[in-house]
Formats: C-alpha cells, structure tokens, sequence
C-alpha cells in the first residue's frame, strides 16, 4: 500500500514539474521581444537559418517570420497597415515602388540570384532539356509548366522578362507568346515556392524559379543562358529592352517592370514596433555571419550593399556597411 502511495505520488510530482516547466516556458517566450519580419518567399531558408542565429545572439528575442510575394509582403504594409519590423524584398525596386517615401525611408541592395528552371528527374522530357532548348521541350505536348503572380512576386514578372529576352537571344519572334499561352492559370501561384508541392505532386513538370532555391531543395534545373537568366550586371542594357506592365500602387493603376539585374533589397519600415533590434537585424544580415548563410544556400550576398532612398536618414549602425 505504502509502495502504491509512494509510485502515484511521484507521479503526481512528476507530472505537477513538467506542468509548471511548460507554463513557465511559455510566460518566457511571452515576454521575449518579438521582431515581425516580412520576407520574399525565396529568402525563406536562408532567413530561417538567420532567425535562428539572431536570436542565438540576442536571447531575449524571438524571430517571427511570414513568407509571401514581395509585393504581397510591401501591400501588407500599405494597404492593410500591419506592423512590421523588417521587410526583404526579392526585387529592390518593389521597397522603391510602394514603399518609399511614405512607408520607408531609406532602401538596402544586398543580395543577387538569376532565374532557372526546376524540375523533377521524372518529369517529361527531363534527360533532354537544357539551356538551348529549354522552349522547344516546354512546348511540346503534355508539357506543363508555372511561373507566380507577376502582380504579387517578382519572380513572376522576371518569368515572363525571361520569355521576352528569349525572344531576342535565340530570334524567335512570337516565342514569348506562345511560352505565355501555353501556361495556364491553373499553374500560375501567389509565390513561386507555393509551386514547388505542385511540381513534386507531378502536377507541373517544369517551374520558373531562382536557382538559390533550387540548389536549397537539392533539386535538378536548367541553368538558362546569362542573356535571359537576369543574373549578370553587366548585361543591364541588354535586359532593359524588355518590360512587363503590373498593378501599381493604386487600384487599377498600372507600372512597367523593365528588364534589369536581379538585386534584393531590405529595409525598417516606418511603422517598425521594434526599430533598434529590427536595424541590428538589418545589421546581422549584412554583417560577417548573415552573408556566410546565404552564400551557404546558394545565393550570393552584393560584395558592396548599397542604400538608396532618404539615405540621411539611415541609422548609423548601418552606414559603415553600406555604399
């Protein structure tokens, strides 16, 4: 009887302990800093590497991350006014376009990627695609193919600066047309990692996306030629012929997209709960440790990061690792 007694109080004690460590893990995590990043869907592994590594270094923070379109991300900020500490955006130009001046003040250029195509080893025609012929598979029959929202996400609207650049390089008149019309809107997502799932279900065969992301998912692509990818700087005039008209930053109004270098750009919105901890972020993804990340997921940091906008208005922690 003594020994029943003994077992089920040491059970009751266990498992009181265990209740206790729970809530008081949880009252911790409560009161921790929380530091509200918006971020480009393809920056989602390397940010989540660097969450995990800021909060390493400041134990009285917790990292909260959402993923989304970069135009989704700014139009979080703009049109449904949710506080955000940091936003990184795959194409610089969007923080440019709807965010400066009234909702950011300044702009960082930090990162580079180029645009690939992925696929699975099974899909159609997979042992003959490459960077020559890459369209003609595409438009075989049975083949398909996605690409995201060029009105919500960068890579969307450099899919469609890619099938207009291959127009060019390769003297295909027509090309970009036919490549358009034979993606349906079934394969056109908000993001281009929402295409992923249905590249691995078998749903699509092919999808236009950035190589970092390809190379972070261990997954084959095509690697398209430097004149269409969007990859190379020095091929800016080139590029520039092309341009794709999106929504702006009104309801019904209207801005063309030229064809230009890919370049990511980050900065602290206005409205930043959390400005301090969100400009050390900023700080932490430019410094030493943020740019080993991302080279060690495939995409290369700008040797130079460069800040544009109200530049006066940067926060001295930053301009000693900026242009």
């Amino acid at each position: 009887m003594s020994r029943n007694f003994s077992k089920a109080l040491w059970i009751v004690l266990l498992t009181a302990f265990i209740c206790i460590s729970l809530f008081a893990s949880a009252l911790c995590a409560e009161s921790r800093q929380k530091l509200v990043i918006f971020h480009a869907g393809s920056l989602s592994i390397p940010f989540r590497e660097m969450a995990k590594a800021f909060e390493r270094r400041y134990p009285g923070v917790v990292v909260i991350r959402e993923a989304a379109g970069s135009r989704t991300c700014a139009r979080k900020i703009t049109d449904l006014g949710r506080p955000c500490d940091v936003m990184a955006s795959a194409d610089y130009t969007v923080i440019e376009n709807l965010l400066i001046p009234k909702y950011a003040a300044w702009n960082i250029s930090f990162a580079t990627n180029e645009m690939a195509i992925m696929y699975r080893p099974d899909s159609r025609y997979a042992k003959e695609i490459d960077g020559q012929n890459w369209y003609r598979i595409l438009l075989r029959k049975g083949v398909e193919y996605g690409h995201s929202d060029p009105n919500s996400d960068p890579c969307g609207y450099r899919t469609l600066h890619v099938w207009q650049l291959a127009e060019k390089y390769y003297g295909m008149p027509g090309l970009y047309g036919k490549l358009k019309m034979g993606c349906p809107p079934r394969n056109v997502r908000p993001k281009e990692t929402d295409l992923i799932a249905l590249l691995e279900a078998g749903q699509i065969d092919y999808l236009f996306i950035y190589r970092s992301v390809c190379l972070q998912h261990q997954m084959p692509f095509v690697k398209l030629p430097e004149q269409i990818n969007l990859g190379s700087s020095g091929l800016a005039d080139f590029y520039r012929q092309v341009k794709i008209k999106i929504s702006g930053k009104t309801p019904g109004s209207f801005i063309e997209k030229p064809g230009k270098p890919m370049v990511y750009g980050i900065t602290v919105p206005k409205n930043a709960p959390h400005r301090n901890m969100a400009v050390r972020f900023v700080a932490f993804v430019l410094g030493p440790e943020g740019r080993r990340i991302m080279m060690r997921n495939g995409q290369a940091p700008l040797q130079a990061p460069k800040a544009t906008g109200n530049v006066e208005f940067l926060p001295p922690l930053l301009r000693s690792l900026v242009e």
